[in-house]
């Protein structure tokens, strides 16, 4: 992917920059707002990585600019700004997804690596309150509630469930988990898969007394609140 990053640590910047590149990616990093909004608007990328806060033009004010230019590339703000209103800020601006520092590197090229897969429009588009029954996950303030109770999710039972809910109904394969969820290829020998879904059931079945997660044998699981 060809990516554009503004951010304006000196030792942070590049070690972004660097551990992209490592990863196959394309990128341009870029200190100022002001310069960030003229390479989008002059090149196409496939993502784009925002900081909040920088000189010139803050990360903010240039997707505002950009979306009224008609740039249409994800954007994923890389921010220490990390309350809830800031995040609504920020993807009410038009930016796609949020990652809150320290962040694990990994988890940055998992989210870029989903950015990557779908379209910008689409992106934007997305619910960010899924339910399924008397389940409602909050995509915005990282709330899963069930029956009114809170229930404690780790992030990737979290990024899990997500993708579950949003595609209620449909079988999804080990392979096609591992891919939407951790980023990996199919390695038959792996079994995160199921032990994250044995976790979620844990949390979000076990203490309500009913199923909601389906394992349809040779095939995978699906999300089913009817059963």
């Amino acid at each position: 992917m060809r990516l554009l990053v503004l951010e304006d640590d000196s030792e942070l910047g590049p070690w972004i920059a660097n551990g992209l590149r490592a990863a196959g990616h394309v990128v341009d990093l870029l200190t100022d707002g002001r310069e960030v909004l003229v390479a989008a608007t002059m090149q196409d990328y496939d993502a784009i990585i925002l900081d909040r806060m920088t000189p010139g033009l803050d990360g903010l004010s240039a997707l505002k600019a950009m979306r009224a230019a008609k740039v249409a590339a994800p954007v994923l703000f890389l921010t220490a700004m990390g309350e809830v209103e800031d995040r609504v800020e920020g993807l009410e601006a038009g930016g796609d997804d949020y990652l809150v520092k320290p962040f694990a590197f990994t988890e940055l090229l998992a989210r870029i690596g989903a950015l990557g897969r779908r379209p910008a429009t689409e992106a934007r588009s997305e619910p960010t309150i899924l339910e399924a029954g008397d389940l409602t996950l909050d995509l915005l303030r990282r709330k899963c509630i069930r029956r009114g109770e809170e229930i404690d999710l780790k992030a990737t039972e979290f990024r899990l469930l997500e993708v579950l809910l949003r595609n209620q109904g449909r079988v999804l394969t080990r392979a096609m988990l591992l891919e939407r969820v951790w980023d990996m290829n199919f390695d038959p020998t792996t079994s995160v898969v199921e032990t994250h879904v044995s976790r979620l059931r844990s949390k979000i079945e076990k203490p309500f007394g009913d199923r909601l997660i389906r394992t349809v044998r040779g095939s995978g699981y699906v999300l089913d609140p009817a059963g």
